[in-house]
């Protein structure tokens, strides 16, 4: 499942767009006073300014998976990388063979690097922004795991690489997936930033075509069937 667009509220679209401008120098377009495109690889992200908005998103964008070293030495440039006890690099379940960096993102958001070893996407050159590939994970709340993850699995998008949980399931494949959580569950590693259901809606590219609905059917998932 390759997410070619995600369409998710912000409080402040221009905190969100100076962040990823500045900070991680992607191509921005500002579209009219309250909505701002962002460029992430083959992803377009578009947000949505609610200042009334209480959720905290997280999404994860995927790097070259020989560039792992390089892209974090990039990000420590730029910002802060977020760490627990044991470091500030993760490696995640056995059956991903990946391994990750967090950093905090615009409006209470949780932003992840993250490098996906079996895929073949190898780059040559200095790490850029333009290494940022494309968004790979997209974190959504909502009141019943089990349920989003039986909707997504009748459209064909399965579980990915863990069993899923009563408050924690990953849906999709190694190109792209939903983190889907219990609302009120805290994004990793932080503490205080929190899944709230709100308005989320999604494009990708699959092996079916159809719509889903997400978060409590106040966000929808489109199937695209890829050639």
């Amino acid at each position: 499942m390759r997410i070619t667009q995600v369409t998710a509220e912000v409080r402040a679209v221009a905190e969100v767009a100076e962040f990823y401008r500045s900070v991680l120098g992607l191509p921005v377009d500002r579209r009219g006073g309250n909505t701002v495109d962002v460029t992430i690889g083959a992803t377009t992200m578009q947000f949505v300014e609610n200042p009334g908005s209480v959720t905290d998103h997280h999404f994860a964008m995927t790097v070259p998976s020989n560039k792992f070293a390089q892209a974090k030495n990039w990000l420590a440039e730029r910002t802060a990388l977020l760490s627990t006890d044991e470091g500030d690099e993760f490696e995640c379940s056995p059956s991903w063979n990946a391994r990750s960096v967090y950093f905090d993102g615009p409006d209470r958001s949780v932003l992840e690097l993250i490098v996906r070893r079996d895929l073949p996407n190898q780059t040559s050159g200095t790490f850029t922004g333009a290494d940022l590939l494309a968004v790979s994970e997209v974190g959504v709340a909502t009141p019943d795991v089990t349920r989003q993850v039986a909707l997504l699995a009748e459209a064909g998008i399965l579980p990915y690489g863990v069993e899923p949980g009563i408050d924690f399931a990953p849906v999709g494949d190694i190109e792209g997936m939903l983190i889907v959580v219990t609302s009120g569950r805290t994004w990793f590693p932080r503490s205080d930033r929190v899944a709230v259901v709100s308005p989320l809606s999604l494009v990708a590219e699959s092996h079916v075509a159809g719509t889903v609905s997400l978060a409590g059917e106040s966000g929808s998932l489109k199937l695209i069937s890829a050639p």
